[in-house]
């Protein structure tokens, strides 16, 4: 074969491997929040799909996923840029009782994120975090000091307040706190903030937001079979007041995690999220026998799984994550 040709051929070569080898994090970099939107380093507002973890409590089961071997798989097979670790920050197995146990967790699945250039939400998962603020603050000190320097890492720092638990009074107050610590430390990756009412009071939130600080955005739930138009009209009288938001969390079925698929309310759901240029992380990466679960009963941490091993909602779920990108990060093209 002709000199010019071999050369041509591994030019050609190289360019599909450095092609092939761009993650999500080398393509967007470091997030920012600009007005209302979540933006990447170019400045394009940014919407991002992927999968949530389920409680990553000692004893509950689900632990076992916090694997790299699922991170792995979930970038490669459902082209996932993101990924939710939910680390339970109570007694019962959380950080409370099992603090080494949940810190390892998190870090694994960190740690392999960052090997595979995804964004990963590390999540505060809680329902009363303000009755341990200490911890909580303990807790993203110790991520922000191993983990700030990345574009990788997004800080959630209250999974859901309850309805009695006050935005003004509680919430606001409680967020301050963390966020201060927080950006002592890393000065600039998001923080996203639970909002009243198991982080449906997004509008709350927009009247009073958090000040003095940059890269804040404000956490909205939703489950589709529950959550309808009133909760859309919530979100938008939030973003329209200038709050940028992220679904950390969202359901296809019920919110008390089970019941059918409810394909029509969730398509309107992803119209609203496209719209809005939303990143969100669906509920739950587990096999725990309810209708949220993307695994059937039984199904191995291995991450080596086939349709076959996924439930109606797994299945629904994995083809709006590999379709919601227009770039593929496996390196495949679409």
């Amino acid at each position: 074969m002709p000199t010019k040709t071999l050369l041509a051929l591994g030019l050609s070569l190289a360019f599909c491997n450095a092609a092939q080898a761009a993650t999500a994090v080398q393509t967007h970099g470091k997030l920012s929040v600009k007005e209302n939107r979540i933006i990447d380093a170019s400045g394009a507002p940014l919407s991002l799909a992927g999968p949530s973890l389920f409680w990553s409590n000692t004893g509950w089961n689900a632990d076992r996923y916090y694997d790299p071997e699922v991170v792995n798989y979930l970038q490669e097979q459902w082209n996932a840029p993101i990924i939710r670790a939910a680390i339970g920050a109570g007694a019962n197995g959380g950080m409370l009782t099992h603090p080494e146990d949940n810190t390892r967790r998190a870090e694994t699945v960190i740690d392999a994120a960052l090997e595979q250039g995804m964004y990963v939400i590390l999540d505060w998962h809680a329902h009363h975090a303000e009755q341990h603020r200490d911890k909580a603050i303990a807790f993203f000190e110790h991520f922000a000091t191993k983990y700030g320097n990345t574009d990788n890492i997004i800080y959630e720092i209250y999974n859901e307040p309850l309805a009695d638990t006050d935005w003004d009074t509680v919430i606001k107050p409680y967020a301050e706190a963390l966020i201060a610590r927080i950006r002592a430390i890393d000065p600039d990756n998001l923080i996203i903030v639970g909002t009243q009412t198991w982080s449906q009071d997004v509008d709350k939130a927009a009247i009073n937001p958090i000040q003095g600080y940059d890269n804040i955005a404000y956490t909205l739930h939703f489950y589709a079979g529950t959550h309808k138009q009133a909760l859309r009209d919530k979100a938008e009288q939030a973003l329209q007041q200038g709050a940028a938001l992220m679904v950390t969390e969202w359901g296809t079925v019920n919110a008390d995690g089970d019941g059918e698929v409810d394909k029509h309310s969730s398509e309107q759901w992803l119209d609203f999220m496209r719209k809005h240029h939303l990143t969100h992380a669906n509920w739950a990466l587990n096999d725990k026998d309810e209708g949220a679960s993307m695994l059937k009963p039984g199904t191995a941490p291995d991450g080596n799984w086939t349709d076959d091993d996924l439930t109606e909602s797994g299945l629904y779920v994995k083809s709006i994550i590999k379709g919601w990108h227009s770039i593929d990060y496996s390196g495949d093209s679409e």
